[in-house]
């Protein structure tokens, strides 16, 4: 299991990404997402399997919360960018969907599950997407330690190199601490430095250091981890009004995203999921009054689950769509490494099967109909094929 790193992120909030670093970006977000998934799942199957697996569960459940929202959010990034069609607000709502908190984005079941300090849960809901990124790396690679999953004594020299990239990494997050925190965090920079060289030095020198790399690896994972979720709780703390701001420009965002979601589902299916994506607009202005403003959170809590449910729907009737066309591919091939490819049966089923596949709308009862149909040919064609035809 290869550990993977958050892509750098193009442009900043406020102003529209250029098109090809976004391009690159979408490409390397794809690659961590897939990536990350399967190291979770690694991860997951082997905390289950550990008899540490209460103490490991909160950690575990918060990764796989990022790692979804994360998921969900690159497939909003996919609909705006719809294959690097952009025009100007369009290339705005990007960096906002990029720049924007998550915290609409996570799920608050899987959340409530974690654990943990309700000032570490709302930092961690507090994040854009490359910080949830970040996040994620630093949560996986804690894991990984905890669980004693990282490679053996021959791969000491690799392990140093990862400790000094985190290093340099931790030396920037540093750089951003605020005054009053800034010289505690220093402090235990310089302690990560110091231990790190002398790793550094043993493992030039040829010396063991497989016991001193696992207790290091956990304590640089965590500090990073400590450092990204503080800047965001202070962020939370110090501007929540501001936060409120951020949040609703971040569901104007997806509320385009989603129509244009909606659009293409409609477009592609028959039926279609039928939910109406929520105005954010109705809502109104953020307002100043402290009490106002709770209240108005709670609304626009509201109007983020009405998305997610919107886009959860949407997103599994194009599913469904793809899976058909996946399974009938399947079966074409199947037919043709059993010789079946010129029955005339067959041809037919597919042709009719493709024929209402590529529709716009397809039906999708009718296609399902039709995907069955070919199976059904498909097997009984393979059963009048000859003993002899078959060897």
């Amino acid at each position: 299991m290869s550990p993977v790193h958050a892509p750098v992120a193009p442009g900043k909030l406020g102003e529209a990404v250029e098109v090809m670093p976004m391009q690159t970006y979408l490409g390397e977000l794809d690659a961590w997402v897939r990536s990350r998934k399967d190291e979770l799942d690694e991860l997951d199957a082997a905390a289950l399997a550990s008899p540490r697996k209460d103490e490991l569960s909160s950690d575990m459940t918060l990764s796989m919360a990022l790692w979804k929202a994360v998921s969900d959010r690159q497939q909003l990034l996919l609909a705006v960018w719809d294959g690097g069609r952009v025009l100007q607000a369009d290339r705005e709502r990007l960096a906002t969907l990029i720049w924007g908190r998550l915290d609409a984005t996570l799920d608050p079941a899987a959340l409530a599950k974690a654990g943990g300090s309700g000032a570490a849960t709302a930092g961690a809901l507090a994040v854009s997407l490359p910080e949830a990124c970040r996040l994620s790396d630093a949560l996986a690679g804690q894991l990984r330690q905890r669980l004693s999953l990282d490679p053996a004594a021959d791969e000491n020299a690799a392990r140093v190199r990862d400790l000094r990239a985190a290093l340099e990494r931790l030396r920037d997050q540093v750089a951003l601490e605020p005054d009053t925190s800034r010289p505690a965090a220093q402090h235990t920079w310089d302690e990560l430095a110091a231990r790190i060289k002398d790793v550094t030095e043993r493992v030039q020198r040829g010396g063991d250091v497989g016991g001193l790399l696992g207790p290091l690896e956990i304590d640089a994972a965590k500090f990073e981890r400590d450092l990204i979720v503080g800047g965001a709780e202070r962020r939370d703390t110090r501007d929540r009004a501001a936060a409120a701001a951020e949040l609703r420009d971040d569901l104007i965002a997806r509320e385009a995203a989603l129509h244009q979601l909606a659009a293409r589902c409609v477009e592609a299916v028959d039926p279609a999921p039928k939910y109406a994506v929520p105005d954010v607009d109705a809502l109104g202005p953020v307002p100043d009054s402290p009490s106002e403003l709770a209240a108005y959170r709670s609304r626009l809590g509201r109007v983020a689950d009405a998305m997610n449910l919107a886009h959860a729907s949407y997103a599994a009737a194009l599913a469904a769509h793809d899976d058909l066309t996946n399974r009938l591919d399947a079966l074409t091939l199947k037919a043709s490494a059993q010789g079946l490819a010129s029955d005339r049966d067959l041809a037919a089923a597919e042709a009719s099967a493709r024929e209402v596949l590529t529709r716009q709308p397809c039906p999708v009862g009718v296609a399902q109909a039709l995907v069955d149909a070919y199976d059904a040919w498909l097997t009984y064609a393979t059963t009048r094929i000859p003993k002899e035809a078959r060897r």
